[in-house]
């Protein structure tokens, strides 16, 4: 029999997997993980039938209160909100999230944002997590036909946003790879033709560091664009590979400074979208996780 905290460090990678994907920063779920704890700590655990089920309900109905509040927060940042990537090896998810298959990328998680906090709840909880009608019903306290009706409702916007495209890790590794090697030979040409005619670019600085305060269209812009520090600062600047959010993606260096995090989409021979995290206080994880010799 698991002691009370034995048991909730076990299951502490599901609790961090509902509240990341629901608020798109680890800052803020470790916040609700704690939140989560505070109140495993004071329950009747004999009153608990199932410890999984009521960590999972918990933790969503608090990010969906921290969400409502965050996007209020939102509505005043400065420039493009991006979520924050979180380092990862390989396909694994952050922290171990345990939904190592399901979709965690940090265009994912962007699109996200366009759903109300209980969209999203639902949605994720049904098409990411696994649970049933009747479970996502008592955890958001409405009917099972009106959540199925949040939920059909979700999948159709979210298909409008972001259409679904399926491509293996693998291919997506190479294609990007590619990428890094004809930026890392100043090749415009091969990386203009690596990206989509209508890629576009979208940056986070947080009003911290300058960013696009609107997403840049166009691949050969996109291309030149990323091009051009290789002809004024080549020799301080340097292209990283690296799994952040289960994919592969390019950290990108100038001397021993990460200026960004870039994730990337692709339809498997191009790439379509760039996503470039500038904000430093986004990178803080990443960071920490990077050899010396890398930072």
């Amino acid at each position: 029999m698991e002691t009370l905290p034995d048991l909730f460090t076990s299951l502490r990678p599901r609790v961090l997997g509902v509240a990341y994907r629901m608020l798109g920063s680890m800052a803020e779920a470790e916040d609700v993980a704690q939140e989560v704890w505070l109140r495993w700590h004071g329950t009747d655990r004999s009153a608990i039938a199932n410890a999984e089920a009521w960590l999972v309900a918990t933790t969503t109905r608090i990010a969906i209160d921290e969400l409502r509040m965050a996007r209020r927060s939102r509505e005043h940042y400065v420039g493009i909100w991006l979520p924050e990537p979180v380092p990862t090896e390989d396909a694994d998810t952050p922290e171990r999230l345990h939904e190592a298959a399901s979709d965690l990328s940090v265009a994912f998680l962007a699109v996200l944002e366009r759903l109300a906090p209980e969209a999203r709840a639902a949605f994720l909880l049904h098409d990411v997590f696994d649970r049933d009608y009747p479970e996502i019903a008592r955890i958001l306290d409405k009917s099972e036909a009106a959540c199925r009706q949040i939920v059909h409702r979700a999948r159709s916007r979210l298909r409008e946003e972001r259409p679904l495209q399926v491509v293996p890790h693998r291919t997506h590794q190479q294609l990007l790879q590619a990428f890094a090697d004809a930026l890392d030979k100043a090749d415009l040409k091969s990386m203009v033709a690596l990206m989509d005619s209508s890629a576009q670019l979208i940056g986070d600085g947080g009003g911290i560091v300058n960013s696009f305060p609107k997403p840049m269209l166009g691949g050969a812009r996109i291309a030149q664009l990323l091009f051009a520090p290789t002809l004024r600062r080549r020799a301080e600047l340097r292209m990283v590979p690296a799994f952040f959010n289960g994919r592969m993606g390019l950290l990108r260096y100038f001397g021993d400074h990460l200026e960004s995090a870039m994730s990337f989409d692709t339809d498997g021979e191009r790439i379509t979208q760039i996503l470039v995290q500038r904000n430093p206080h986004k990178l803080v994880r990443i960071v920490a996780r990077q050899p010396l010799s890398l930072r």
